[in-house]
């Protein structure tokens, strides 16, 4: 693995314009279940799709309910070492900015510079209102919702519309201006790297392609292989916390 460590660290140190894309592996370090794994979210409650949201009474209550019991482990998450670590990619000057596929807001968290991060899959700081589009701390519902048993679906103060946790659910269209945003980046940067994402997740699992499309130099870290290992300069298999903290000490000394 030192070979590949230095391999990668040396692509890193001469890029100019580098995008870390991360996924739910790297929140899994910080006690954040996956949710594709054995044992995950998945498994202890059923997905709610957006449609079904929409349309029928259960199934906004079923979408609460999960949503009431898994908030606190997202709320609760402290930023792992990999988080810390692109917070110091940062300091260096060498991430221009992260797309992540995680909702838990550990980013932010660690330190690194909001205008710098692009939530493709939304966030679980806040809930929506899909009638007015106003947007309410998620905290604030929390408390509703455990205070007030009896409010399984929680409605906007002002228009009466549902609220939704501002999360992407399935069947809902990825948000439109960080889309673009973040194809434009993968689009524009001479190398993305992986962290901890599966790649198999789409449209968001296209960034990566996009990257190498146009030229950008490519490296996967994650635990198991992903599909687009064939396409990387650079694969390596393990924790990504443990990994790109050796990177980051490698690019130090050459500093």
């Amino acid at each position: 693995m030192e070979d590949l460590i230095k391999r990668a660290a040396d692509l890193l140190e001469r890029s100019r314009k580098v995008v870390a894309f991360t996924g739910a592996g790297v929140s899994t370090e910080s006690g954040i279940p996956d949710f594709r794994s054995p044992g995950g979210i998945w498994e202890k409650y059923e997905p709610v799709y957006y449609q079904d949201f929409l349309d029928d009474e259960e199934a906004r209550r079923r979408y609460w309910l999960r949503s009431r019991a898994t908030y606190p482990v997202l709320r609760d998450a402290i930023p792992n070492p990999t988080h810390l670590a692109l917070v110091e990619l940062e300091k260096m000057g060498k991430l221009d900015c992260i797309i992540t596929q995680n909702i838990d807001r550990l980013h932010h968290k660690a330190g690194s510079l909001p205008e710098k991060i692009i939530e493709i899959h939304g966030n679980s700081a806040f809930a929506v209102c899909l009638g007015c589009r106003r947007n309410y701390p998620r905290e604030e519902i929390q408390n509703l919702l455990e205070e007030n048993d009896g409010i399984a679906v929680p409605h906007c103060p002002e228009c009466k519309g549902f609220l939704k946790d501002a999360t992407i659910s399935f069947g809902q269209s990825m948000p439109e201006e960080e889309t673009k945003e973040a194809m434009l980046r993968a689009q524009e940067c001479d190398l993305m790297f992986t962290l901890g994402s599966s790649l198999v997740v789409y449209p968001a699992a296209y960034l990566p392609r996009y990257a190498h499309q146009a030229g950008a130099k490519l490296i996967i870290i994650n635990m198991t292989a992903t599909p687009l290992d064939h396409l990387a300069d650079v694969v390596i298999h393990g924790k990504t916390g443990e990994v790109l903290r050796r990177i980051v000490n490698e690019i130090r000394m050459k500093l």
